[in-house]
Order: structure tokens, then C-alpha cells, then sequence
């Protein structure tokens, strides 16, 4: 699915309009059909609805909205806000529609005063759309105010009202409504992926309005949400007269005293992701460990006792992964350093192997092209810097990347992966339960399996973080969220890969 920012939204809704054709009145009927359907989804018949309508087409929006749950049967109040006597012609027409619904209560408001709520009410908050492009002032920011502190459910049509479609590091977390649910209109806007918004728009659902399809695929844009479609497009099938040579030979440099069991979740993974071989090579310490705990995987013996400290001969393999477990020890350094000097394929790097090149930012300058850094986000602000916000964090992530020519998979609630042409994937899959030590290790394993498989640096992160958050979401559903560990999204990567292939 395609992420625009709010001003190409807008042309794609003027383009739908001028070419199904379609009049915009019409257009708005049909989004609030929609949003109505939702709203009586997730909402309890007995509540009152309250209605906050703007004066723009968001209120337009509202007031369709209050008509067609009104004769669903439910009972709604309206509140029209009046910020300067001026409204937009399809309000208008709403408004006039709505006149009709004589047992409905419409109320212009032009003092705050005059908005009061029961606690029992459900808010819907149609105020502003995605278009604001200023922060919230005056009338407006006092009905705000009284939405924060009702103790009501809130649901927020297109975007909770205050909030900025992108950047909202210079608006005012005060003037921005904090809603239960958002239901967005054919597409999600960039704000919801970060974390700082998350207060705002509570659980969010893309309600697809039927904008016009040519000018979505035609239109341009560097962001994208992953789901089941676009994942299953790039899962490849496994051939008949394959052999496991058909799947690739990986090696993984991992492991150190009392971390091996990094070093075990991240091999397991890999073979559970479909590669033809793995070669996990560890220290002295870990030999025995590894023998016993993956049987599956050839063990490569390091000279270092607790601690990995060479770089056995690497052309053969298909792809090579470092970092889950490997400690950050001064021979560590050495051994990461030699290892990005003789090494010309992408490597997939994870955890203490960024943490050591953090240390050693000279070390940035020797990562081959196209490698894939798997940093959680202290382990990027160790790499770049620290961020404001989120959102800021996202802009370094794609300076990154760009600077130097490799792939970020930047860990968390929807995942980026973001690659060095500047375009950025958000990932649909995944829950807090897999927000538990070995987590990461899980996703280096499943990644480092792709790359050995013969997939594209993009498309081995892109699946890698979809199916590994499918495992939590299977996990999560079969028992919890609280009891997830991670070596049980080793155990559903197969639930996983069947239910994509379905």
C-alpha cells in the first residue's frame, strides 16, 4: 500500500473527483457510508453520539456521518463549530440533509461553553482533516480541550483533529485530539507511524473509499505500507527438483561467553526461514552449545576462547550475518574490523556488531554496499546521533542509509525498513509482546535466510520483518502477548509462512 504525504491526498481526491467523475458531495456520501459501517463496529448501540463538526469538509464529513447512524437507529447529538461564520459548500449541503432528521439536535457553536458531554457519550471527532497546516488556536483549541478531558471514547475521522499529516515536532501536543480509535480514509498518513503520535490516534483503521485507482498507481512517493499482498508477492516457491544447495550457504559470526544463546535463536531462526545451509561460527566456548542446541548447523570453531577473534575464508557463502551475542570486547573490535575489510557482500549486521562500529565510527566507512543494519532505535541513535522525536530519528535513518549506500531496518512498532534510494517500508505485522530480549536475534536469523536464498537486500528485509511479526501476531492470538519469548517465533515461523501462502 502506498503512503502519501496530506498535499498529494488532496490531488489524488480532486483527480477522482474531475475523472470517475464523481461530484464531491457524492464523493463524501460515500467515505461517510463507510466510515459509518466502522463506527458501528466498534461502538455499542446504546451509546449517544456526539458529534464535534468543523466547518470544513471534515465537518461535512460529521454531519453525513450523524445522518446515516441516526437512521441506523442510534442516537446523536451535534455540535457544529462556528470559528468564523464561513463553512464549506458540501457542510452545507450536509447540514441542510441533516435538517431533515428532526429529532436530531444540531447546536452551532461559537463559545466552547457551550460543549458539554456525558461520560458515557461517544465523541466523534470530525473538527479537522488532514489538510491543517497550522497549530490549533482559539475557539477550536478550547472544544479540543473539552474532547481531552470528556473521559468519553473519541473516535476521529481521517486524522484525531490537531494533528499534522507528517512532521508535528513544532505543533502543540495541547491542541491535538486524543482519540480511541482513527478511522483513516483510503490511506494512513505518515504521522501514525511514529511513536510520538501514538496517543493520539489510538488504534487506526485504513477505510478504503474507492479514490481513484490510476492516479494512486501513477502518483509517486518514497513511503509504503507492507501487507499480506505485497509480502506474499515477494515469498518465492520452492521448485520441485530443488536440493539444498538451491537455497544458499550462510555463515554466521556469532555468540561469546554466556551470550550464546544469541547465537542459538539467531541460527535456529535462519534454518526455520528455509535456507539450504547454515555454517555458525562461535567461540571455543560455544562449540559444545551449539553442537547440542542446533544440530542443524555446521559449527565453525573460532580460536578465541570467549570471544570471537577471526575470519575463517568467506567467498563461498551465499551470505554472511554478524553481531547477536558477540559482546564488545577490544579483540571483538579487532575481529569486526578485519571482517569488513575482506568482506565485499552485503553483510547483515545486528546488535553488538553495530554496537562496535558505533564505537569506531571509522569503521562506518568500510561497510560493504547494500548491507542491512538491524538496529533497535538506541542502537541507531549510537550510530547517528540522538533524535527529538521519532519522526527526526526516521529523516536520519534515510540520510543513513543514503550516506552510506545500505539498507536501515530500523526496529519497533512498524518496522522501517528503509533502503538507499530513499524509499521507506513500514511493516503491518507485530505486537509489544516481541518486545523481549532475542527478539532481534530472531529477525537477523530470518533476514540472513533470505539474502543466502538469492532475494534483494530490500525484498530479504522487506519479508524478513513481515513474517517475523506475523510469528508474534500467531503467538500473540495462540496464547499472549505478557508470555511471548523468542524462541516461540521460531516455533510459528511455519504457521507463518503457511498463512501467507494461503
Amino acid at each position: 500500500m502506498k503512503v502519501f504525504k496530506t498535499n498529494q491526498i488532496t490531488l489524488i481526491d480532486k483527480y477522482t473527483i474531475s475523472n470517475e467523475p464523481i461530484k464531491s458531495i457524492d464523493l463524501m456520501e460515500r467515505a461517510s457510508n463507510v466510515i459509518s459501517e466502522k463506527i458501528l463496529e466498534i461502538i455499542k448501540n446504546e451509546n449517544e453520539l456526539v458529534i464535534i463538526a468543523g466547518p470544513g469538509n471534515n465537518g461535512g464529513d460529521g454531519l453525513a456521518i450523524a445522518r446515516i447512524l441516526y437512521k441506523a437507529g442510534l442516537k446523536v447529538k451535534v455540535f457544529l463549530i462556528d470559528i468564523s461564520g464561513k463553512f464549506s459548500e458540501d457542510c452545507l449541503i450536509n447540514l441542510e440533509r441533516l435538517k431533515l432528521c428532526s429529532e436530531i439536535n444540531v447546536l452551532k457553536i461559537k463559545n466552547a461553553e457551550e460543549v458539554f458531554f456525558k461520560t458515557e457519550n461517544v465523541i466523534i471527532d470530525a473538527l479537522f482533516g488532514s489538510g491543517l497546516a497550522r497549530n490549533v488556536d482559539g475557539l477550536a483549541f478550547d472544544v479540543i480541550q473539552k474532547i481531552n478531558n470528556s473521559g468519553c471514547k473519541v473516535v476521529s475521522i481521517d486524522i484525531p483533529s490537531g494533528l499534522f499529516g507528517e512532521d508535528n515536532s513544532k505543533n502543540n501536543p495541547e491542541a491535538i485530539v486524543k482519540a480511541n480509535y482513527t478511522l483513516s480514509l483510503q490511506f494512513p498518513k505518515l504521522s501514525f507511524f511514529f511513536a510520538e503520535n501514538n496517543k493520539y490516534t489510538g488504534k487506526w483503521y485504513v477505510l478504503p473509499i474507492g479514490l481513484n485507482n490510476e492516479v494512486i498507481n501513477s502518483e509517486k512517493t518514497n513511503y509504503f505500507f507492507i501487507d499480506n499482498i505485497f509480502a506474499k508477492s515477494i515469498l518465492k516457491h520452492r521448485e520441485t527438483f530443488s536440493h539444498k544447495g538451491s537455497y544458499g550457504h550462510a555463515i554466521l559470526f556469532s555468540g561469546s561467553k554466556g551470550k550464546m544463546g544469541a547465537a542459538i535463536l539467531a541460527s535456529r531462526a535462519c534454518l526455520r526461514s528455509g535456507v539450504g545451509l547454515l555454517t555458525t561460527h562461535v567461540p571455543k566456548c560455544g562449540f559444545e552449545i551449539m553442537q547440542i542446541a542446533v544440530p542443524e548447523s555446521i559449527t565453525s570453531i573460532d580460536e578465541g576462547e570467549n570471544n570471537l577473534s577471526e575470519v575463517p575464508d568467506i567467498n563461498d557463502y551465499k551470505a554472511i550475518g554478524v553481531g547477536p551475542g558477540i559482546g564488545t570486547k577490544e579483540e571483538t573490535k579487532d575481529f569486526i574490523k578485519l571482517l569488513l575489510e575482506n568482506c565485499s557482500k552485503p553483510l547483515v549486521i545486528d546488535a553488538d556488531g553495530l554496537n562496535i562500529i558505533s564505537k569506531n565510527k571509522e569503521l562506518l566507512n568500510l561497510l560493504p554496499v547494500n548491507s542491512i543494519l538491524t538496529p533497535h532505535p538506541k542502537e541507531f541513535d549510537r550510530l547517528a546521533g540522538e533524535s527529538e522525536t521519532t519522526f527526526h530519528r526516521h529523516l536520519k535513518a534515510m540520510n543513513f542509509a543514503e550516506k552510506y549506500s545500505v539498507y536501515i531496518v530500523l526496529k519497533g512498532a512498524y518496522t522501517q525498513v528503509i533502503s538507499p534510494d530513499g524509499n521507506c517500508f513500514f511493516n503491518s505485522t507485530g505486537n509489544p509482546g516481541m518486545a523481549t530480549g532475542g527478539s532481534g536475534d530472531v529477525l537477523t536469523g530470518i533476514i540472513l535466510s533470505f539474502l543466502a536464498q538469492g532475494y534483494s537486500p530490500l525484498n530479504a528485509s522487506v519479508l524478513g520483518v513481515f513474517i517475523h511479526g506475523l510469528a508474534g501476531d500467531i503467538v500473540a492470538e495462540e496464547n499472549s502477548e505478557e508470555s511471548l519469548i523468542a524462541s516461540d517465533l521460531i516455533e510459528m515461523l511455519g504457521k507463518a509462512f503457511k498463512q501467507l501462502q494461503l
